[in-house]
This record gives structure tokens, sequence and C-alpha cells, in this order.
């Protein structure tokens, strides 16, 4: 008796700190729409998002007000399965100026295109709020606490169903091994009562998230996850009071007590291990997306230096960044010596030296000592900003196997609650007690919720493991498609190549020596270009001739070269001239005195035409021969692509000469040369035509068209803003490697998604009947609906755990000179 005194004095105190809690969480109901609120001022919208299709926010606008359309991605609370998902895509795309939805369970996130004409960030907040469930800007340091709190909230509750667990067990283990005679009546009822004194608490607040959860589901016409473990522990526990207080009634005298609390706790607890394992795999990117700090040391008039927002910093301000702390813009160290850790934005795994004078990049870290730092680049501006967009559009995306799993919920759910309620009509004429009893456990067995984390659990993880090692995907898509892939394509220059172009020797199309002012002429186009041709011209040196020439008009052609207007004081009379910089058949008509193996030539058009209609015939004046070296591993990466059952194919832009000899050191025998983008493109189709699974690797500056062809496509993202890229995977880096080893990686993810397809089905093909013919007790079904998921969970885990063990530093890519073409060798 002083037992149960303890038990219901500790109930009480649980009451009135629940109360107490309620007015809490009212309070902070009210603080979070007036958070909401706040969200509506436009200058707060590029903090968690950026004007749809536009790279930054300053490239479309510099007042936010005027932007239409925004993408923004919030961080929620609440979720757990993928109808929750649903629920949300469902409730948001039926508010008005929502243009588009994606919400993933796995990564509890949600990317939302919204018309700032027609809506509000309050307002959608406030949907999202209606149906339940709970959002914060995914970019704010609050998602991150939000999500500690609902971990230890959870830790809470399970603690609780546990401790609930082992007092109903401690009561109930006299009933099992007591014999005829050993417990009176008075004791037996004595012990029931305290089991469900003890039970009601357990209800209340561990599991009281699933009956909230099932009835806002029910309250909005949907069907969920929650519905069907709400609905088995509800039965257990009215089956079991009622034995308790009228054992001669329709169900008898057994109880369940124990049963119930041991469902409880083992659920609490897969799911809380299942969360914590999501947070550490896939669904943790808080951890990229709030890598800058909140406050920085700004320098201030004085001299010293103060703690402000980082709102506050402007460019040339001059911070100083800590130990451990990261680097919160692009900027250059202009006091002090460190070692910066670099690996997610540039793929770099070990610490680089950064001594006074080099630049640092936002989000990457200060390892070793205090510097300062003088503010060149901030927020969308930065690389890191493009890295973080990436990966938000990635962490929102639904695989074709998840949409197909999403799919099958719904009804699955449906199934369930039907074949639970044939369960009990079957049961009800022999014993309704045990009807009701193998409906709820029917009910609790099924794990639809493996079935929907089975495939965006796994892809998240994997996604989340490369963008670790150097490689970053774009489109989760893509690793379906790469572990299918039956030929990949490379490009050359850049790609097979090292990117670093020199100039071995020049030439005059008269034979004789090169004259000044056509080494100053191609210097002066080469600086109107990014190209990795125009970088290796840049170096000639041209003397006093170097400001001797006036770029008017410029057209770069992809494929072919560079065509511009240009003047000079000294050259024409003065007149304007127009010019071409390219390959041999754009610049120099496909005729040259001599053979050279690799060059890009220089010529001036003959009519003054300002179109290239006419097709204005060329007077060829210089050539400047190029040397390229091939990639240390592109030799084995071929080898062991071809080991793999891929076919290697070349496709560049360059003559033949140069192909075959990069074709022939890498072991490439299916090559072709003088292709253009375009024709590039039709060779792709070419094999898609024949159902074979393409993939593309490139630069991303020329071959966007290839790129977006290809079934799934590589792209080395230092040579262009990542933003730009039409590509699926984007290697920081430019280790060759990295492919091969994304193929492989690829290749285990689907075997993993397989396995817990597989899993998630046959557990469920198995229970189900068992659990129908009162074989599975409930305990064991709630031990077998966690394990379930768990296991899921943790069979993806695996990928977390798959590292690249790369020999050879990862270097700066280079883009791809499609625009040199040499003549055919004969």
């Amino acid at each position: 008796m002083m037992r149960a005194r303890n038990v219901m004095t500790l109930f009480a105190q649980n009451l009135v700190q629940k109360d107490s809690h309620l007015l809490v969480s009212e309070e902070k109901r009210a603080q979070a729409e007036e958070e909401h609120v706040l969200l509506d001022d436009p200058q707060e919208w590029p903090q968690f998002g950026k004007p749809a299709g536009a790279a930054t926010p300053s490239t479309t606008s510099s007042d936010p007000a005027t932007v239409p359309i925004w993408d923004s991605h919030v961080a929620l609370e609440g979720m757990f399965c993928a109808t929750c998902a649903l629920s949300i895509e469902e409730a948001l795309r039926s508010a008005p100026g929502i243009v588009r939805v994606e919400v993933s369970a796995a990564a509890h996130r949600a990317r939302i295109v919204w018309d700032a004409r027609l809506t509000k960030p309050s307002q959608w907040f406030a949907t999202i709020a209606q149906a339940g469930y709970r959002a914060v800007p995914a970019q704010d340091t609050y998602a991150k606490t939000l999500r500690q709190a609902s971990q230890r909230k959870m830790l809470w509750r399970w603690l609780l169903a546990t401790f609930c667990m082992m007092q109903v067990m401690m009561y109930a283990w006299p009933a099992y091994e007591a014999k005829p005679g050993d417990l009176s009546l008075e004791i037996e009822t004595l012990l029931r009562w305290a089991s469900w004194l003890i039970c009601i608490p357990m209800l209340i607040y561990s599991c009281g998230p699933f009956f909230s959860g099932a009835w806002r589901d029910l309250r909005q016409g949907r069907i969920s996850m929650d519905l069907p473990v709400a609905l088995g522990m509800a039965i257990t526990f009215v089956i079991s009071s009622w034995g308790t207080f009228d054992p001669k009634g329709i169900f008898g005298r057994e109880v369940y007590f124990d049963s119930l609390s041991m469902f409880a706790a083992f659920l609490l607890a897969g799911r809380w291990l299942e969360v914590r394992l999501r947070d550490r795999t896939a669904g943790a990117l808080e951890n990229v997306l709030n890598r800058l700090p909140d406050s920085v040391l700004q320098r201030q008039d004085d001299g010293q230096f103060a703690r402000v927002a980082l709102r506050r910093v402007v460019l040339g301000d001059v911070l100083k960044v800590l130990p451990g702390e990261a680097f919160p813009a692009d900027g250059v160290i202009v006091r002090g010596h460190t070692q910066a850790d670099e690996a997610l934005l540039t793929g770099e795994s070990r610490p680089v030296s950064k001594p006074e004078g080099c630049a640092v990049v936002a989000g990457s870290f200060n390892l070793s000592a205090m510097v300062e730092m003088q503010v060149q680049a901030l927020g969308e501006s930065t690389r890191f900003a493009e890295i973080v967009g990436l990966m938000e559009q990635a962490s929102t995306q639904k695989p074709r196997l998840a949409q197909l799993a999403d799919k099958v919920a719904g009804p699955f759910l449906l199934g369930i609650l039907l074949l639970a309620a044939a369960t009990a009509a079957y049961w009800w004429p022999h014993d309704p007690g045990k009807g009701l009893l193998y409906a709820a456990v029917v009910l609790i067995v099924t794990c639809p919720c493996a079935l929907s984390l089975a495939t965006p659990v796994a892809i998240l993880t994997a996604a989340g493991s490369l963008a670790r090692q150097g490689v970053l995907v774009r489109n989760l898509q893509g690793l379906e498609a790469l572990a299918k892939v039956y030929t990949i394509v490379f490009d050359k220059t850049g790609t097979l190549t090292q990117e670093g172009l020199a100039v071995q020797a020049s030439h005059a199309a008269n034979g004789e020596a090169l004259p000044a002012e056509y080494s100053a002429l191609a210097v002066a186009l080469a600086k109107q270009s990014m190209h990795p041709v125009s970088k290796a011209l840049q170096s000639l040196s041209v003397g006093e001739d170097e400001h001797a020439w006036q770029v008017l008009q410029l057209q770069e052609l992809a494929g072919q070269g560079l065509r511009a207007q240009v003047q000079s004081s000294a050259h024409w009379q003065g007149q304007p001239r127009w010019v071409r910089l390219g390959s041999l058949a754009f610049a120099a008509a496909g005729n040259w005195p001599q053979t050279l193996t690799q060059a890009v030539y220089l010529s001036l058009e003959q009519s003054e035409s300002e179109g290239m209609a006419s097709a204005p015939a060329v007077l060829p004046l210089a050539a400047f021969e190029l040397e390229e070296c091939v990639r240390p591993e592109a030799a084995q990466v071929v080898h062991d692509l071809q080991a793999l059952g891929i076919q290697v194919q070349l496709l560049s832009g360059d003559g033949p000469a140069a192909v075959a000899r990069v074709a022939e050191a890498v072991g490439i025998a299916h090559y072709q040369a003088q292709r253009s983008p375009q024709d590039k493109l039709l060779a792709l189709q070419a094999l898609q035509a024949q159902n074979v699974t393409v993939g593309m690797v490139g630069d991303g500056l020329n071959d966007g068209p290839v790129l977006a062809g290809a079934d799934v496509s590589f792209a080395f993202g230092r040579a262009v803003p990542l933003a730009r890229a039409r590509s699926d995977f984007v290697v920081l880096g430019s280790d060759l490697r990295q492919i091969v080893q994304t193929l492989a990686f690829a290749r285990k993810t689907l075997r993993i998604v397989r396995q817990n397809l597989g899993w998630a089905m046959a557990y469920n093909i198995v229970s189900v009947p068992f659990a129908a013919l009162g074989m599975v007790p409930p305990w064991l079904a709630g031990l077998g609906m966690a394990a379930s998921s768990l296991w899921v969970v943790i069979n993806a885990a695996r990928l977390a755990g798959s590292k690249n063990q790369l020999a050879l530093p990862l270097q700066a890519e280079g883009a791809s000179p499609q625009w040199i073409n040499q003549p055919t060798a004969g």
C-alpha cells in the first residue's frame, strides 16, 4: 500500500508538471508565432532561402522585396514516417501562393517554393502548424537546438516507459510464478490495480505523441503510422482495464499491462535510437548548414575587437578568428599563420597551411592559431553558400524508389486497419477478448515505417558520406542511375588530362619569327575569357605591346573559340577589325602550312561582317602550340572502370592526333575527335537509343548540354560556380579515382536499399499472418516493430562508415578546352 501511495504521489506531481509544461508550451507557441511574423520582413528571406532559379539574391535584385518567387528550406519537428511528409505536402499544396513543395521524412526538412505576391512566410509556417508539425528556418541555429530538445524529450519518454515497464513486470511476475493457491484474490487484485495505475502516466506522457498524432490525423481525414500504434495500445489497455475491474466481464480476467509497457518501452527505444542514427548520418545537415558562426570578433575604429552579429559584417572588415572556429566569410589572412580544414569545400582532406596573405574560404575551420582576416566575400557570394544550396536541394529530393514507397505506405496502412478489423470479427464469436487483443497485435506488429524509410535513409546517408569525401550529390536519383550505368564517356582536356596548359612554341603563318604584336593580340583576347586555353596564352611575354590592343566586342563560341572586334592605334590605320582565336577549322579555315600536334590559331577576318551568317574568309596570322599532360591516375581509373564491367569512351573537341595520343595513354579503345558539344550530345543519345545507361564526366563549362543529357553525370567543381553545374555529381577535388569510388559506392547503396526494402516487405508478410492467428504476444509485436525500423536505419548507417582511401593529393580542376583543334595526321 505504501508503494501504491508513492506511485499516486509521483503521478500527481507528473500531472502538475504537465500542466506547467502546457502553460510553457502555450507561451512558446505564442512566441513562435511572433517570430514567424518577423520572418515576413523581406530582409530576412535570404537567411533561409534564395530567389527561385537564381544562384544568389544579389544576382537578381538588391531588394529581396522585388523578387517574386522564393525557394526556402525549413527544418521540421514531429515527423516520423513518409505519411507525415505527405501530410505536410498536402497541407502546403492547398495553401495559396505555394508553387512547389518537397518534404523529406528522412532528413526532416522541407523545400518550399512560394510566391511573395500571394503569401508570406508566417502564413505557410502557420499552415504547417495547423497540420500538426513545427517548422523553423533550416539555416537558423535554433533548428539544431530544436532537434536536440526533441531528442532529450524523446529520451525522457523512453526512460519513463522503461521505469514503468520494470515496475509492471515486478507486479506481474508473481502471477507467472505462483502456483495455484499461492496468491490470494486480494493480493492479485492489488497487483493488477498497481499495474493499471503505473500504465496511466506512461500512456499520457511517454505515449502521448502517438495518441496526439493519431487524433490530429483523424481530424484532418488522414491515416498515419501513429494511428495503428495508438489503436493497438488503446485496445490493449482497455482489455486489461476491463479484466482488472470486471474479471467476469465480456473480455475475461486476462490482463496485458506487462506486454503493453514492454511494447511502449521497445517502441520508444527503437524510435530514439533511430532518430539518433538518422541525425548522425542522413538527417544531420545542421553541422554543414549552420557551420558559420552567429557572431564574430570585428575590429573597431580604435583598433580593438568587439563581438558583433555576422549580419553586421561588410566587405573590407577585419575579423579575428580563434582556433576551432569556422571562417565566417571568404577573405585573406592579414595577420598570423594557421592551418585550415577545407575538406568539405575543396575536397582537400589534409590541413592546408594558411600564412599571411593566403586566401581562406567561408565554412572552413581554423585549426591551429588565432588569425586576422580581411573580408572579401559574404553570404550568398561565397563558395560555401553554393555548396549549401546544392546540399539543401538534394536533401529534400525523393528518388524513384522512395516515391514508390510513399505511394504504397497509405494503402498499406489502410489494408492493415481492415485486416485488424477482420481479425477481431473472426475471433469475436469465440473469445471477444482475444479478438480485440489479436487485432491490436496486428496493428502493433506491422511496420510501414521501415518500408518508407528503406530508400531515403540509405540514399541520404550515402549522399552525406560522399559529401565528406569531396563529392557532392546534386541529384539523389543519380545514385540509382550510377549503380546501373553501363557506359561512361569522358571529356579529354581538363578531365583525363591535367587542367594546366602551357605554350610550347609560337609560329607565324609565313614561317618567319612571330611578331610581338600577334602575341600581344592573342593575350588581349585571352584575358577576356576564363577558358584554360586562354589562361595558358595569358602567360605569353608581350613586353611593351601589352596594352597595344583594345577589345571592343567579344563572342565566345562553345567548341570553337573567340571572335572579337579589336582596335589599335598602331595597326590597321587605327580601324577596328574582327579577329578569331580558336580551333583550326574556326580560326584558320582548316589550312595551316605545317602539321601541329595541338595548337590554337589566331586569324584576321577579311570582311567587316558583324555576324557569322556571311562566313567571312579568314587570314591566318599565328599559331600557338600547346602541350598537356595526362593525369597520373587516369590509366588506372580507366582500367578499374573496365574491370567493373563499364565500357569507357572518349569524346573530345580536339583533333584526332591529340585525342588518339591520350586515348592510347589511358587505354580507351573507343574515341571520337573534333566533336562539338552538340555532336557529343548526339553521340550520347545514340547510345541511349540502344537502351544503354550512359554516364558523362566533364568540366561543366562547355559540356552543359552533354552533362544534362546523360543518364548520370560528373562535373569537377573548381572550374565554374557550382550553381551553374548541370551534373548529378560535383567532384570538389580533381582526382579521377573519385569517379570509380563513387560508382562502387552507388552500387553498394543500391544493394543496401534493396536489402532494406526486402527486409521491410518480408517482415510484414511473415509477421502479420502470425499476429492474426494469435501467435504473437503484444510485447513481441512491439519489439518486432521497433527492431524492423531500427534494422533499416542501422543497415543504412553502414554507408556512413565507408571512406575513400586516396593516395594522391586533390588538386584544382580546370575546364575542358574543346576549341583546341588540330589538323588530321593523314
